[in-house]
C-alpha cells in the first residue's frame, strides 16, 4: 500500500537557520531531509551519535539509518536481518548504549521484533519476538520507552480502535504481557483530527488512532502515554507496569489523568518534569509544564508539519523530527506527495537527559 521513491541526498542547513517562534527562543532547522529518508523517530546517544528510522508510510528502502556528522547517512545497523526489516517506528538508546529500535512485520503470520543493537561493540545485543496472542491482524509497535532500573521497554501498540494496549517486555526473560487493552486510557477519542483545515483520514475514514506517544520520566517513576487522537495525557507508575499480579482492572484504576493535551503523536520529558508533545492540529511543538498547563513553544506551518518523534540531546538540547505525515499515501493520499522534511532542534526548559 506504500509509495517508493527515488533516492536523493541528504541536505544539512547551517545551524544560523532560524524559524521564529513567539515569546521562546527560536528553534533551529538541524537537517533538511527528501524522500529517500522520511523520518520517523530519532535517538541520541550518550557520546552523542544520532540514529533516525524512516517512515514507513513513505515506503523508503533504508529502515533505519546513522545520521553522521558531516551531513550523510548510512545504513543501520549494516547487517541483513531474516526476515527483512518491514517497518520502524519506535527508536531509543538507552544509557548502555543499546539501540533499541521495534520492527512491525504485517500478513498472515504477523510478528514484530524489538532489537537491541549494541552501538559501541557493533554487534546484535537481544532481539525478542512479538507474535500472536500478545498481538493479532491489527496492531503496530509503534513507540517506546526504556526502563533499565527495572530491566523493562514499555511499548504503546498501536491496535484497532478498540484493542490498542501497552505491551511490558521484561528484557532479562523476554516475557511479553499486554496491559491496559481497550482501556480509556489506550484507545481513541471520538475526535476530529484537523490540519490546514481539513478533517484527516485514513483510507478513506475519520482517523481515530489509539496509544501512540509515551515517555518516562529520568527517575524511572512514571511512564505518560496518550492516543494519538486524544487530548488527555495520562501516566501509571512502573511499579504497576511490572506487577504482574494486578487483575486489568486493578492496574486500570492505578492509571491517572495527568493533564490535558493537544492531539499529538511524538513525546518526551526533561528531568524538571515537563513534557514535551507535538501539537498537530497547531503545526507546533508545545510543553505541559510541571504544574501541568499547556502552552506552545514553537509553531511553524511549514517546518513543524507533524512533528513525529522527540530525542533528548543532552544539556537543554532536544531534536525532533517532523514528516508531514497527513499527506502521506497511508492517510490523504494527496499529490504530489510531500518531499521535504525536517529535523529540528530546541532549547528544553530543564535537563534534557539522554535515554529518551
Amino acid at each position: 500500500m506504500f509509495l517508493r521513491f527515488a533516492f536523493a541526498l541528504i541536505l544539512i542547513l547551517p545551524f544560523s537557520t532560524m524559524a521564529q517562534a513567539g515569546p521562546e527562543q527560536s528553534f533551529k532547522i538541524f537537517r533538511e531531509l527528501n524522500s529517500e529518508t522520511p523520518p520517523a523517530n530519532i535517538a541520541v546517544s550518550q557520546q552523542g551519535r544520532i540514529f533516525m528510522s524512516t517512515h514507513l508510510a513513505y515506503g523508503p528502502e533504508l529502515k533505519v539509518v546513522e545520521l553522521l556528522a558531516n551531513g550523510e547517512h548510512r545504513k543501520y545497523p549494516d547487517t541483513e536481518f531474516f526476515p527483512p526489516i518491514n517497518g520502524v517506528l519506535g527508536a531509543i538508546v538507552d544509557k548502555h548504549d543499546i539501540f533499541w529500535f521495534l520492527d512491525t512485520i504485517w500478513g498472515k503470520d504477523g510478528m514484530g521484533r524489538v532489537i537491541g543493537w549494541d552501538i559501541n561493540k557493533n554487534e546484535l545485543h537481544k532481539i525478542f519476538y512479538i507474535a500472536r496472542p500478545i498481538v493479532n491482524d491489527a496492531y503496530i509497535l509503534n513507540d517506546m520507552a526504556v526502563d533499565r532500573d527495572n530491566d523493562a521497554i514499555y511499548i504503546s501498540e498501536t491496535a484497532a480502535e478498540t484493542t490498542s494496549a501497552l505491551l511490558v517486555l521484561d528484557i532479562k526473560t523476554g516475557l511479553v504481557r499486554r496491559v491496559l487493552n481497550g482501556s480509556f486510557a489506550t484507545v481513541p477519542e471520538d475526535k476530529d483530527l484537523v490540519i490546514d483545515d481539513k478533517v484527516v483520514t485514513m483510507q478513506g475514514n475519520k482517523a481515530r488512532v489509539g496509544v501512540n506517544p509515551i515517555t518516562i520520566d529520568v527517575n524511572n517513576e512514571w511512564v505518560y502515554f496518550a492516543p494519538m487522537s486524544s487530548e488527555s495525557l495520562y501516566r501509571v507508575k512502573t511499579e504497576d507496569l511490572n506487577d504482574a499480579s494486578l487483575a486489568a482492572s486493578e492496574l486500570e484504576k492505578r492509571v491517572e489523568r495527568y493533564s490535558s493535551r493537544p492531539k499529538g503523536d511524538g513525546i518526551t520529558i526533561d528531568a524538571d518534569n515537563n513534557v514535551y508533545v507535538s501539537d498537530l492540529e497547531n503545526n507546533a511543538i508545545g510543553v505541559i509544564d510541571a504544574d501541568r498547563n499547556y502552552r506552545i513553544l514553537h509553531q511553524d506551518n511549514s517546518v513543524l508539519s507533524w512533528v513525529e518523534g522527540f530525542a533528548n540531546a543532552g544539556g537543554k538540547r532536544i531534536i525532533a523530527t517532523a514528516n508531514k505525515l497527513h499527506r502521506s499515501p497511508a492517510f490523504m493520499n494527496d499529490k504530489p506527495t510531500p518531499n521535504e522534511f525536517y529535523i529540528v532542534e530546541f532549547k528544553s526548559i530543564g535537563e534534557a537527559t539522554k535515554g529518551r
